[in-house]
């Protein structure tokens, strides 16, 4: 499940969709933290008098900081986002290394359009650089999607508009604004330019599986089809489709943003990828000092799991920033564009799905059979339900997160616990030694629970800290530098709180393995009682 904050119209239709998919049934709460389940137009180059993209710097503990000294630019957001299919596209490819091609696929009502390229950043506040700008582009309505009748998938099949050159772009997570000639509209094209190595960085991991999931562009998504439920939803979706929401930017805006301004802030080592890199490449995380999982980052092919499981056995830290992480088991398959741009993800139905037939693991939940292995054995907090809206309730003050925050035991921080959580529950698998640092009251579907932030620490040296919140990420934007962008009633306290511990444990986990320096000292008994 999930939550979107975004304005106007695109707010409204994600709240709507996550009702629709909770009284499906596809998740909700239920006792003992078990959620039921049942051919291209030409080259784009750069226009003249457009900001020319800076060289590109080799990743070092100043790289960070040196992109971000650089003037950003405030005007890189959708403020005319327009009707539904004035301009919209995606691009062909998830994530490209620095200097690589992909295609754009625009279809628009407008006679001609722009395309810009804005790094997101920190950038003194402002959050993102322009790197590039296209020149002027002819613009054409490309044809309606169909529906693949046996998956429900939506394809578009439309033809490439344009091949973007990222020569000269510096790793990170961009969005591309499409802005038609006439006013009409604008809309965002996600891609990450990624890290060839992460060693001794920390890994910003995006989660475009979860955006696509949850992406209703054609009228299908991974929860909802025509009948706003589980009867006509999509048992595979691709990202050969733009995104819906958020004016195109799926999920980003909200659950990774704020973390990503947070990190380059610091001037950290920072390393980009996605969750669909990390599947695919069973190096890319080697050496890596610190890897991050956002907001809401929900499904996870078995190899993703697998690296970040080796990592942290490895020595690398593991963050994650969000709550319901890892919950959903998904296959990559390819699509008409390329490898690995098609998520499968039968769920309740997965005997429906031929690669099961052929011996490959179901697709349903992580924590169900057949080969059942709940996310906790990973983040030592399990997804417990939804929807809550709870205070946020420090119970371990003098934990060395807590540095410099001020907060006492007790204090609480009204609606940062929400709409999803997870807790430390020991009936399942769970590492330890794992410490509590904020165990929150919360009452689910009328079932009293509790949400947990957490922290344990295993042989090889790693740290492993799971904020056991959904808003968590979104938090670190309530009232705080660049513009106060967070929802959801959370006020500047909350926001001052988030940041500081986020900016301990980000400076931390980028050291070196945390638990060499900051061993987990068990209190789960001290918190539940024993039994």
């Amino acid at each position: 499940m999930g939550e979107q904050r975004t304005s106007g119209h695109g707010r409204r239709r994600f709240l709507g969709l996550a009702a629709g998919a909770a009284a499906a049934g596809l998740s909700a709460c239920g006792p003992g933290g078990t959620p039921s389940a049942a051919a291209g137009a030409g080259t784009a180059k750069p226009a003249g008098g457009s900001p020319s993209p800076g060289p590109s710097r080799s990743p070092g503990p100043s790289a960070t900081q040196a992109e971000n000294d650089r003037p950003g630019n405030d005007d890189w957001s959708v403020s005319k986002a327009g009707p539904a299919r004035a301009i919209e596209g995606f691009a062909d490819r998830v994530s490209v290394l620095p200097g690589e091609r992909f295609g754009l696929h625009v279809s628009t009502t407008a006679p001609g359009f722009t395309v810009s390229a804005y790094r997101m950043g920190w950038y003194g506040g402002v959050r993102g650089r322009l790197v590039w700008r296209s020149e002027r582009l002819p613009g054409s309505r490309q044809a309606d999607p169909t529906v693949d009748q046996r998956t429900r998938s939506v394809r578009t099949g439309w033809a490439r508009t344009t091949t973007v050159d990222t020569e000269g772009w510096p790793e990170g997570s961009y969005l591309l604004r499409l802005d038609a000639e006439d006013g009409s509209g604008q809309r965002f094209v996600p891609v990450t330019v990624r890290s060839a190595s992460t060693a001794g960085r920390t890994v910003i991991v995006n989660a475009p599986a979860t955006w696509q999931a949850y992406n209703e562009w054609g009228g299908y998504s991974l929860y909802n089809g025509p009948t706003g439920g589980l009867a006509t939803r999509s048992l595979e979706v691709t990202f050969d489709r733009p995104y819906l929401y958020d004016d195109g930017a799926g999920l980003f805006l909200v659950y990774e943003a704020p973390l990503i301004a947070l990190a380059e802030r610091l001037g950290l080592p920072l390393a980009y990828a996605t969750g669909v890199d990390v599947a695919r490449d069973p190096q890319l995380l080697h050496g890596a000092a610190a890897v991050l999982s956002l907001g809401h980052d929900e499904y996870w092919s078995p190899e993703q799991r697998a690296h970040f499981t080796a990592a942290r056995d490895a020595g690398t830290n593991l963050a994650i920033l969000g709550a319901n992480c890892c919950f959903r088991r998904v296959r990559f398959e390819p699509s008409d564009l390329g490898p690995d741009r098609t998520v499968v993800c039968y769920k309740a139905d997965y005997q429906e799905d031929p690669g099961f037939r052929e011996g490959k693991p179901a697709t349903t939940d992580f924590r169900e059979v057949p080969g059942a292995d709940p996310e906790s054995s990973l983040l030592g907090v399990i997804y417990d339900g939804y929807p809550v809206d709870a205070p946020y309730v420090v119970t371990n003050p003098g934990h060395w997160l807590f540095a410099g925050s001020g907060v006492q035991g007790g204090d609480s921080f009204p609606h940062l616990v929400g709409v999803e959580y997870d807790r430390v529950l020991t009936g399942f698998s769970t590492p330890r030694p794992i410490e509590i640092l904020a165990h929150s009251p919360v009452v689910c579907d009328g079932r009293r629970s509790f949400a947990d932030s957490a922290y344990y620490t295993v042989p090889s040296g790693a740290g492993v800290f799971a904020s056991g919140t959904m808003r968590w990420v979104e938090s670190l934007d309530a009232n705080g530098p660049g513009g106060g962008r967070a929802d959801h009633g959370m006020d500047a306290k909350a926001g001052a709180v988030t940041r500081q511990v986020t900016e301990n444990l980000l400076r931390a986990f980028a050291a070196g393995p945390a638990g060499r320096t900051h061993p987990a000292s068990d209190n789960v008994e001290a918190v539940y009682g024993k039994g």
